[in-house]
């Protein structure tokens, strides 16, 4: 049980995350601060928070647990904002997509209060932002990855597998540069792709009659390029160098397709499309313990 969450960013992940910990009874007050006052105050009057607070260091104090939950680019300046009532027994995460960058952040900032800090990124979300959209069962059955780097205290460490685990997570740890390498090729990419095709398309002369005539298939490859523009800009930069190495290994895969269809070789192509099919179709959402 925690007497307070400090929660900094009071949209659809930090306040899915309150909703959860208030449901499962472990946490006794919630004190909660966002950039935009409206947003504070919408979490109040939903019951997502407890306590406005006018900045996020008066969120923290008192605090025993602190959930930042903004956009990865603010990271650092939130650390900065709270550091000076950060104590050695405060546990800190986070919910960035990317965690080499973070950490580094809070190298820089948090120094002897470090180990304080477990990096999370849950597996979760959806294509609409905000306080109003937030949703106690968001994390309920999803998998959290928590990147520890060597400062990182045992003590907080085990509360975050904790806290987590209550809320029906399945917990894996890794280093954040394995983190930011696989959700390179399984996340950013994909996304960056997305976006890529829904402009490529639009772009055209007769792009919006295209997008009339799209059907399913469509729709749930390019479902995600409706995710939020500012969290996907700061993601893609945060994690550009291995987004771009594996944005190179795709656009060899796609030259080698197209190759094949220039070619009319039906035999080869077949075999790559059966490939990619037989991978797809068996592929599953399976947990791992650690990816170092």
């Amino acid at each position: 049980m925690f007497e307070q969450l400090g929660l900094i960013g009071c949209g659809l992940m930090g306040g899915s995350f309150a909703l959860a910990l208030k449901r499962a009874g472990l946490v006794k007050r919630v004190v909660g601060y966002s950039k935009s006052p409206s947003t504070t105050e919408r979490a109040r009057q939903m019951g997502v928070i407890d306590v406005e607070a006018p900045s996020a260091l008066l969120a923290v104090s008192g605090a025993d647990i602190v959930l930042l939950a903004v956009p990865v680019s603010a990271t650092e300046a939130s650390f900065k904002a709270i550091r000076h009532l950060v104590g050695p027994n405060t546990l800190i995460m986070d919910v960035g997509s990317t965690k080499r960058d973070v950490v580094d952040a809070a190298r820089r900032v948090l120094r002897d209060h470090v180990g304080c800090f477990v990096p999370a990124h849950p597996i979760t979300g959806k294509e609409v932002s905000g306080v109003e959209h937030a949703d106690a069962d968001l994390y309920t059955g999803k998998q959290v990855i928590l990147t520890p780097i060597e400062r990182t205290f045992t003590v907080q460490l085990q509360k975050a597998v904790d806290v987590w685990t209550a809320l029906g997570c399945n917990v894996i740890k890794m280093s954040p540069q394995a983190h930011d390498a696989a959700y390179a090729a399984v996340s950013h990419l994909p996304h960056l792709i997305a976006f890529a095709l829904i402009n490529s398309i639009s772009g055209q002369a007769q792009g919006k009659d295209y997008l009339s005539l799209a059907g399913p298939g469509f729709r749930d490859f390019t479902r995600i390029a409706a995710s939020d523009p500012k969290m996907w800009r700061d993601i893609l930069i945060a994690n550009r160098e291995e987004l771009l190495a594996q944005s190179k290994i795709f656009q060899e895969s796609l030259h080698s397709l197209e190759k094949l269809i220039s070619g009319s070789d039906g035999d080869a192509l077949e075999e790559r499309i059966d490939h990619a099919s037989h991978t797809r179709a068996n592929w599953r959402i399976t947990p791992i313990k650690s990816l170092k």
